[in-house]
């Protein structure tokens, strides 16, 4: 017979294997001010917790979210996402967090905190994996479509999706009834859709795109500080590293 137990901690323990429920953490962002820890796990939710050290950082490095934050104390927990919650970054203020879900959809939250305001932007495509940001305005995701997409935020602060950076190119012929499930099982597990025989499955690729498999990581490529990044690198599990530059991405411009 299994029974519980509590540790030193009081937090309660199971006998009970098939009880246990484990949680994990997909990705952590630091803010700019090196102060605030954000985190994503498979429950779905955001974390933002303090780092604040006594004696080694400053007290005008703390934000406003807590009076007297201590090492380790959860600052907010945002519950906005109803699947597996993956990459998380911060704004090059700290005013804004964007995190992703594998529900296709992106979250931006502003005034990390007690009463946070909040955005839910979903979109018809693969869900993301990571995110990025480039500007206050400008964001790019990565993940199962295998090409970054871009989300922007007009004057009013209303976040929406512009495009895939890379080109993409429908299906010349309409698809027979489950060819739009069937290219999403095989981007899923990496499966190439083309010299397929069967014709009922005729499904839209991706033109000149560079990566063939799911993005899981996007990092920014370091400048001069007297410029503005524009350059960044993607890796997927296709096994290749791709440099990526919007110098040339002339409708991107107005949110860099």
């Amino acid at each position: 017979m299994f029974g519980t137990k509590k540790d030193q901690s009081g937090y309660q323990l199971s006998s009970s294997l098939d009880s246990i429920v484990l949680h994990f953490v997909f990705s952590v962002a630091w803010h700019p001010n090196n102060i605030l820890l954000a985190t994503t796990s498979t429950d779905g939710k955001c974390r933002v917790f303090s780092t604040f050290i006594k004696g080694v950082d400053t007290r005008e490095s703390k934000t406003s979210s807590s009076s007297d934050p201590k090492f380790g104390e959860q600052i907010v927990q945002l519950d906005l996402s109803s699947s597996w919650a993956f990459g998380v970054n911060w704004s090059p203020s700290g005013n804004t967090l964007a995190y992703v879900g594998h529900n296709s959809m992106i979250y931006f939250v502003d005034d990390v905190g007690p009463s946070p305001l909040a955005q839910n932007v979903a979109f018809r495509y693969l869900p993301l994996r990571d995110v990025l940001f480039f500007s206050e305005k400008l964001v790019i995701g990565v993940g199962f479509d295998c090409n970054p997409m871009v989300f922007a935020a007009d004057k009013s602060g209303l976040w929406i999706f512009i495009r895939f950076l890379g080109e993409r190119k429908e299906s010349s012929s309409g698809p027979k009834s489950g060819s739009q499930f069937s290219e999403a099982f095989g981007k899923f597990y990496g499966q190439s859709r083309q010299g397929l025989s069967n014709d009922t499955v005729e499904p839209s690729k991706i033109q000149g795109a560079a990566h063939d498999n799911c993005i899981n990581c996007i990092e920014l490529l370091k400048q001069n500080s007297k410029t503005k990044t524009k350059r960044f690198s993607t890796s997927g599990m296709d096994g290749k590293v791709v440099i990526w530059d919007l110098e040339n991405q002339q409708d991107l411009m107005e949110y860099l």
